[in-house]
C-alpha cells in the first residue's frame, strides 16, 4: 500500500521510484535534455530513487547507466566531448528497438516524469502510452495535453470558453501551395502586417517567424509548412510579453506574473535558449486589477483545457489598448536554468526542489482519482 507521495513501505529505502524521461523525436530534443537535467538535479536522492531514460532522435528508449550522457554526447547545444568519451563516462546503456519499451518504464518504477517538449512526447502520445501501461505521470493527460500542444485547437477552444486571442487565420500547407496568392491576400486583409506565422504543432518558438510584409511572408510560411501541414498565422500585436505558471488538478493555483523582454525582434529559440542577453523581470510590473485579471484568465484557461499538473500561460499586453489577450498553454513548459516556470514559483514561494515534489504529488492524486 503505497502513501500519499507513493512510497511503498514493503521496500527496503521507502524511497518513490521515479523515470524521468527525456530526448524524444522532436525538434525540441535538445531543450529537453537541459530540463531534464534541472528536474533531476531538484529530485532529494533521500525521497527518490531516479531512473533515467531517453529517447533518441530516432526514436530508440535508453536506460541503465547513464542515457543522459549518450544524449548530451550527440546534442548540439552542449559541448561537452565526443560521443566516445561521454559514453565511456555514462556506462553501459541499453537501446531498445524504435517503438519498444525498455522495461524501466513498465513496471519497476512508481510515477513517470516526462520531460518531453514538442510533438511525440508533449501531444498526448506518451500520455496515452502511459495510460495504458498504468502508469501514474506528471502533467496532464491525453486530451488535455493533445489539444494544448495543438495551436489552432486550442485557439478554438480557447474562444468557446470567452478567453481573449489577437486575430488567426488556420492555413494548410496544401492551400498555400495551390493559391499562395489567394491566401497572402486573406492574411493582409484579416490580419495585417506585422503579423507571426507559426507551425500548427510545435513548441519552443521552432519555426516561428515575424512576418513585416507581404514579401517575407513566403519564406516565412515555407519555413513553418516544414515543421507542420498545418499552419497558424496571427495578428502581430505591440505587446508585452507576460507569463504566469499554473500549479493543481482540479483545484489549480496560479504564480506571480513574470515578464519576458527578449533580446531579439521576439522571443525566438535563440533568445530563449542560445543567449542569455532576454530579460526576464519577475514579477512584473503591473496594478494589482491587472494582475488578478491575468491569473484569472491562467486558471480558466488550464480548466477549459482539461489541464493537470503544471502549464505555462502566455499573455500579450497590448501597450497601445491594455486589452489582454491569450497567446499560448504550454503543459510540459521549459525547466532549464533559465526557464520561467520554475522562476516563477521560485518568486511566488515554491523553490524547485519542493515544485517537483508537488508535481509529482499531484501524478500520484491524479491516477488514484481514476481521471
Amino acid at each position: 500500500m503505497a502513501d500519499e507521495q507513493g512510497r511503498d513501505p514493503g521496500r527496503r529505502d521507502g524511497r518513490v521510484r521515479v523515470a524521468v524521461l527525456f530526448g524524444g523525436q522532436s525538434d525540441e530534443h535538445d531543450v529537453s535534455l537541459r530540463s531534464a537535467q534541472t528536474v533531476i538535479g531538484a529530485l532529494d536522492p533521500r525521497r527518490y530513487d531516479v531512473r533515467m531514460v531517453g529517447i533518441t532522435r530516432d526514436g530508440r528508449w535508453l536506460s541503465g547507466g547513464d542515457p543522459m550522457a549518450h544524449l548530451v554526447a550527440e546534442s548540439p547545444m552542449f559541448a561537452l566531448g565526443s560521443g566516445a568519451e561521454r559514453a565511456a563516462s555514462g556506462g553501459k546503456v541499453e537501446a531498445t528497438a524504435p517503438g519498444v519499451l525498455p522495461a524501466a518504464m513498465t513496471g519497476d518504477v512508481d510515477v513517470v516524469f516526462p520531460v518531453l517538449h514538442g510533438p511525440r512526447g508533449e501531444d498526448g502520445t506518451v500520455q496515452g502510452m502511459l495510460e495504458l501501461a498504468g502508469v501514474p505521470y506528471v502533467g496532464a493527460g491525453v486530451l488535455g495535453s493533445a489539444v494544448a500542444m495543438d495551436k489552432p485547437m486550442a485557439k478554438t477552444i480557447l474562444a468557446q470558453a470567452g478567453l481573449p486571442q489577437a486575430p488567426w487565420l488556420l492555413v494548410t500547407r496544401k492551400d498555400w501551395d495551390r493559391e499562395p496568392d489567394t491566401v497572402a491576400a486573406a492574411i493582409a486583409q484579416r490580419l495585417g502586417f506585422p503579423c507571426f506565422v507559426k507551425p500548427g504543432n510545435m513548441g519552443s518558438s521552432v519555426g516561428i517567424s515575424k512576418v513585416h510584409d507581404a514579401a517575407e511572408l513566403g519564406p516565412a510560411m515555407a519555413e513553418a509548412a516544414h515543421f507542420d501541414r498545418r499552419i497558424l498565422v496571427e495578428r502581430g500585436v505591440n505587446a508585452r510579453e507576460l507569463e504566469i505558471a499554473v500549479l493543481g488538478n482540479d483545484e489549480p493555483i496560479a504564480s506571480v506574473v513574470g515578464e519576458v523582454v527578449p533580446s531579439n525582434e521576439f522571443y525566438d529559440y535563440a533568445a530563449k535558449y542560445v543567449d542569455d542577453r532576454s530579460e526576464l523581470i519577475i514579477p512584473a510590473k503591473l496594478d494589482g486589477t491587472t494582475l488578478i485579471h491575468l491569473q484569472g484568465l491562467a486558471i480558466d484557461a488550464f480548466r477549459a483545457l482539461d489541464l493537470a499538473g503544471m502549464a505555462r500561460v502566455d499573455f500579450f499586453l497590448d501597450k497601445d489598448t491594455d486589452h489582454v489577450f491569450v497567446n499560448e498553454v504550454n503543459t510540459l513548459p521549459g525547466f532549464t536554468s533559465i526557464s520561467m516556470y520554475p522562476r516563477l514559483w521560485e518568486a511566488t514561494g515554491i523553490p524547485l526542489p519542493e515544485l517537483v515534489d508537488r508535481l509529482i504529488g499531484l501524478a500520484m492524486e491524479r491516477h488514484q482519482s481514476g481521471r
